[in-house]
């Protein structure tokens, strides 16, 4: 009988933690359909934040959990191949990254093209009498010989690279640093309006904030890109819904900039722009996700 009885409140014990987890499982906003978490692979450079923004609250909207991961990008890539990162929104291509397509490129894929004719090269402020790369060899003690860029391994920055050996710019050299580090030092430069080169591209808040422009480039080492959102090859089978979803995914540059724009000097919050950009384009959003 004492046996009986034991069996039985166990029993009971079970039944009442099975519902216990049941209630903490409707608590925390999952259940059984549970689709699964998606991570996006970041950089530190605003036109990545944006879009990620965006698909991070889209892909949440229909049940998916979201992380997003801030790696350098030559290990977004690494981590697409290993199906550790399943989506990267901002892969310039087929030219700015082109070393890192062919590298990868065999095990990813191209999910949708997020916008296109990007320019991208050296940028100097309007105030600046050189309008050429070529211009700039006559006097690289006005510039300290300094072209400042993002980080190195960046497609931006190692094409930097083959500008300064096609053009014979011996003494320039590419200053590296981040995102931030170096529109401060665009910044600073312009307050006191001295001379001074950056490794830009549109689209980017530097455009919208300060009067620059881009230094013509006649070997045209530096191409217009399209941006596309990319993955791995098998992502159709593991996340369906998410792939369709951003399959559908565009956006126009000079949207971006302006969120960009609002975040550097109205401080508005990527998240906040992105659920404005949702509402604003419900149309569009409806469509990508089905409704």
């Amino acid at each position: 009988m004492k046996k009986l009885l034991s069996m039985t409140v166990i029993a009971l014990l079970l039944v009442m933690a099975a519902c216990g987890s049941d209630d903490a499982s409707e608590e925390n906003g999952s259940d059984s359909d549970d689709k699964g978490t998606i991570v996006f692979g970041q950089t530190g450079w605003s036109s990545t934040e944006v879009p990620t923004e965006i698909a991070k609250q889209i892909l949440e909207e229909v049940g998916y959990d979201v992380d997003v991961t801030i790696l350098d990008q030559p290990l977004i890539f690494e981590g697409l191949k290993k199906q550790e990162v399943d989506f990267f929104m901002d892969a310039w291509l087929p030219y700015t990254e082109e070393a890192l397509w062919d590298e990868y490129g065999d095990d990813l894929i191209q999910v949708a093209e997020s916008y296109s004719d990007a320019p991208l090269g050296w940028a100097v402020p309007a105030y600046v009498e050189e309008d050429t790369i070529e211009d700039l060899k006559e006097n690289p003690e006005k510039f300290n010989g300094t072209v400042y860029t993002i980080d190195a391994g960046a497609g931006v920055a190692t094409i930097g690279e083959e500008v300064i050996e096609a053009y014979d710019l011996d003494d320039y050299e590419l200053s590296y640093s981040s995102e931030g580090a170096m529109i401060g030092e665009l910044d600073a430069r312009i307050q006191q309006e001295e001379p001074v080169i950056v490794t830009g591209w549109q689209p980017h808040s530097m455009f919208t904030q300060y009067d620059l422009k881009f230094l013509e480039e006649p070997k045209d080492i530096y191409k217009s890109d399209s941006i596309y959102v990319i993955s791995y090859n098998e992502i159709e089978e593991e996340y369906k819904e998410a792939y369709d979803i951003l399959s559908n995914w565009s956006i126009d540059i000079d949207e971006l900039e302006e969120m960009m724009y609002e975040y550097e000097i109205n401080d508005v919050p990527f998240e906040e722009s992105a659920e404005q950009w949702i509402e604003e384009n419900r149309d569009k959003v409806d469509e990508m996700i089905g409704k």
